[in-house]
């Protein structure tokens, strides 16, 4: 009688199990399966809406969705790459993105990133050359933008020198430092460094034809290069808008003097890095461009100045200024002895 109590019970707790396990196996994966669901949801809504940031990104030729997952994660524009294939994958789309530069937005859902990917690049590509840049600085944008590779543009300034104005300007480093002229300009998402190059040559003889550039940095006894040279200095130092003719000033009195410029901006070319403060060593740098070294003007120009600095440069402020210095708001002191000078460097700097 014991023995089959025993039994009895035995069999009716393993016939409980058998029951039970099943359905807790179905829970546990229906669980899982809705957490995977939100997981996968959540991975393919925007990185951030609020403070949605625009991001230019450059799919290769030939590149596999994997590949492009990769560059879009990288580049911030959506959470997840395995999402992201997922979601190709499942939408039939796994190899219909097209090559191009888009500027995708952290803003922009996995579906809507997806769908400009299909449809392919925009016709035109808005970039924006600040005022000031090097050709260096150029070329750092528009690899940044995914526009151009850095070195290609770069050694496009060595083959390209036909525009007339350029016939008399020296072949240096970087030939074409200062006529790169600086301009919001619209590409084809296809435009080689070539044309790009040739764009902007050709805005600035443009720019030079339209206000007869030319005849009147002659009328100051300056050749273009000249006239070029001190607006990219005077591009460099200005701050202020305002004081771009008072800086043109000051430097042609200390040319018609005879005194070096001793602008430091021309040590920052030389050095090649921007500092916020040189140092006393810097200022010893063994450079055509060091102008605490050298006397009269750099051999080229510094940077690619706007408009603004190179009609300072034919309309100078006419004052008897020889020194400034920078203020903590990004204006100047002037003076017109070194006394004065000392001064205003005790005072603000």
């Amino acid at each position: 009688m014991s023995y089959k109590y025993l039994t009895g019970k035995c069999d009716r707790r393993r016939h409980y199990i058998f029951v039970w396990r099943p359905v807790n196996m179905l829970v546990v994966l229906a669980l899982l399966l809705l957490l995977g669901g939100l997981v996968l949801r959540n991975s393919l809504m925007p990185v951030n809406v609020q403070k949605a940031m625009e991001i230019s990104v450059s799919v290769p030729q030939n590149a596999s969705t994997v590949q492009i997952a990769a560059i879009l994660e990288e580049e911030g524009v959506i959470r997840s790459a395995r999402a992201f294939r997922l979601y190709a994958r499942v939408q039939g789309l796994d190899g219909a993105m097209k090559p191009g530069v888009y500027k995708l937005s952290t803003a922009m859902p996995v579906s809507g990133i997806i769908g400009m990917l299909t449809k392919g690049p925009p016709d035109r590509i808005k970039i924006t050359i600040p005022e000031g840049y090097t050709v260096v600085q150029i070329a750092d944008l528009l690899q940044q933008q995914g526009i151009a590779d850095r070195d290609a543009f770069l050694q496009a300034l060595d083959r390209l020198r036909q525009p007339v104005f350029l016939q008399q300007v020296p072949v240096s480093q970087w030939g074409l430092e200062g006529y790169l002229f600086p301009d919001t300009y619209y590409l084809g998402s296809q435009t080689g460094v070539d044309k790009i190059v040739e764009m902007m040559l050709k805005n600035f003889g443009q720019v030079i034809e339209e206000h007869d550039y030319v005849r009147q940095a002659e009328a100051r006894g300056l050749t273009l290069h000249e006239a070029v040279t001190i607006a990219s200095m005077v591009e460099r130092e200005a701050r202020v808008a305002s004081e771009r003719p008072r800086i043109a000033g000051v430097i042609f009195n200390r040319l018609q003097l005879g005194m070096p410029l001793q602008i430091d901006a021309t040590v920052q070319y030389a050095l090649g890095e921007t500092k916020e403060k040189l140092l006393y060593k810097d200022l010893q740098v063994d450079s055509p461009y060091n102008t605490y070294k050298i006397n009269g003007l750099p051999p080229g120009p510094i940077a690619n100045p706007g408009w603004p600095s190179m009609l300072a440069v034919i309309q100078p402020e006419n004052n008897n200024y020889l020194y400034y210095v920078a203020k903590p708001d990004g204006t100047h002191a002037f003076s017109s002895s070194l006394a004065a000078h000392n001064a205003n460097v005790q005072k603000y700097q």
